[in-house]
């Protein structure tokens, strides 16, 4: 403050201070009642609004303060209001509309949900300085017997000049007060139970509006999250389910040196879900590593590193396939490139995998022996005729033991080689970490689903031992000493 206005308000009077005052706070209450247009989205909660105009269940996982119930709550209310910036790319009512948005509890609600859109819940003259503008907002009801809580929110839609409305519900009162009459779309802040999901789900299915689910994801492989993993390779769901995840590197409020105390404040155990928004397990992941161990960024690969491709056979379940370089030296496998799709003819397939160098050794499970009903034929003789190069035997542990092929060994060596950084997975290879993410034990057991991938990549380790280079492969087409960008193949080398 200059010197002069300082002089200027030594010289009021207590009364012209006092109007003074109250005129600044009236000002600043006006300044905060028009937060929407304020609303500046990170490029992942961009790519969250964007995906409504295709997708139309949606989920943004976040690591704890990253602004995944901001997101939500700013795009419910434009949706309430039809106040649509000019940077909208998603999803667009063209008419007032009804939501449903809750939480786990009431209390959840006001602190989370309410908050976002209203405001301070527990002053109710800072209502209209959340995301619904002070002047959009019609009427608020009362929630009886929890204090300050709100039930439902009237808003004013401006381009019709009618009304919107939202019902604050919770998932403690159980699916029953979710079974509404049709709405226009549901906003799930905090991961729901699955009956609860599907309820707000059939309300909606008859408008085909959105569904947007918002939580930091500690409950792991949980039934709604299995739902949207994995994406690829299966049509059914990429049709209409999709995944936006933020991690603390995504935000820049934090300086680099508080996100890394913030990072490191949390367990180890808990980093994966609080900091980066992944999927933990817990006690029943099959690979209790972070996803950091595991993922790296794709790195140049020498010629001298011997190829080998897994391969794991299905029609209902995907097919799919990996590339694996192995590093000799250091016994450290590389997983560069992952194929997964799903009710796809064996043509296809091969085609794929020859594109990506028809001279690498294809490792294959003992079901390959298996006959196709319609050709009469072994799957393994089917694409041995579509020239890949098929190894003759299924893949084992020891060449001289067909029988050597145990699940829970193969799974045991995966792991110990996660937990030495000796399997190490491109950063681009997404159908690898869905199914990782997901992959868990029920009683002790593993759970077969949504493995397919993973169950390529067991095949090829177990079967490193006859991998190749391009230089005892295809010699002619090889240049000795050169290292090659992965992502840069000659069709015929796979360089």
């Amino acid at each position: 403050m200059e010197q002069s206005q300082l002089q200027a308000l030594k010289s009021l009077n207590p009364d012209e201070l006092k109007e003074l005052v109250s005129l600044w706070e009236r000002a600043n209450l006006v300044e905060k009642r028009n937060a929407l247009p304020k609303y500046k989205p990170y490029q992942k909660q961009l790519e969250f609004h964007a995906a409504g105009k295709q997708y139309r269940e949606r989920m943004l996982i976040a690591g704890n303060q990253l602004g995944k119930t901001l997101a939500a709550g700013a795009e419910v209310t434009m949706h309430l209001t039809g106040r649509y910036p000019d940077w909208w790319q998603g999803y667009r009512f063209h008419r007032p509309v009804t939501w449903l948005a809750g939480s786990e509890t009431y209390a959840l609600n006001k602190k989370g949900v309410q908050r976002i859109l209203l405001g301070a819940p527990e002053d109710r003259s800072q209502w209209g300085t959340g995301m619904i503008p002070h002047d959009s907002i019609v009427k608020t009801t009362l929630m009886q017997g929890v204090q300050d809580a709100v039930e439902s929110i009237v808003v004013r839609h401006e381009p019709s000049g009618e009304n919107s409305i939202i019902r604050l519900l919770s998932y403690d009162q159980g699916r029953g007060k979710w079974q509404a009459d049709t709405v226009d779309g549901a906003w799930f802040d905090e991961e729901p139970p699955l009956d609860v999901y599907t309820e707000g789900m059939t309300r909606t299915n008859v408008t085909g509006g959105p569904l947007m689910l918002t939580f930091t994801p500690m409950l792991g492989a949980s039934a709604v999250v299995r739902l949207f993993y994995p994406v690829e390779g299966e049509h059914s769901r990429a049709l209409f389910r999709h995944v936006t995840q933020m991690g603390i590197e995504d935000v820049d409020h934090f300086t680099a040196e508080r996100r890394k105390q913030v990072i490191e404040q949390y367990p180890e155990h808990e980093r994966e879900a609080r900091a980066f928004g992944r999927p933990v397990l817990g006690s029943g992941m099959v690979f209790p590593v972070t996803e950091s161990a595991v993922k790296i960024q794709p790195i140049n690969l020498p010629q001298h590193w011997p190829r080998i491709v897994g391969l794991d056979f299905g029609w209902d379940h995907p097919t799919a396939a990996v590339w694996v370089a192995w590093d000799r030296d250091t016994d450290t496998m590389y997983v560069y490139k992952t194929y997964c799709q799903a009710k796809t003819t064996i043509g296809v397939h091969a085609s794929v995998i020859r594109a990506a160098g028809n001279w690498v050794p294809i490792a294959w499970p003992h079901d390959g022996y298996q006959h196709d009903k319609n050709a009469g034929k072994s799957y393994m003789a089917l694409y041995k005729e579509q020239g890949l190069n098929m190894l003759p035997r299924h893949a084992t542990f020891k060449d001289e033991d067909t029988s050597s092929f145990s699940f829970e060994a193969g799974v045991g060596e995966m792991l110990e080689r996660m937990q030495t950084g000796r399997l190490k997975v491109f950063e681009t290879c997404n159908e690898f970490f869905n199914e990782f993410r997901a992959y868990h034990r029920k009683d002790g057991k593993v759970v077969k689903e949504y493995d397919d991938v993973l169950s390529a990549v067991r095949y090829a380790m177990m079967m490193l031992r006859h991998s190749k280079t391009v230089l005892e492969m295809a010699p002619t087409k090889a240049r000795p000493g050169t290292i090659v960008s992965f992502g840069v193949l000659d069709q015929e080398t796979g360089y």
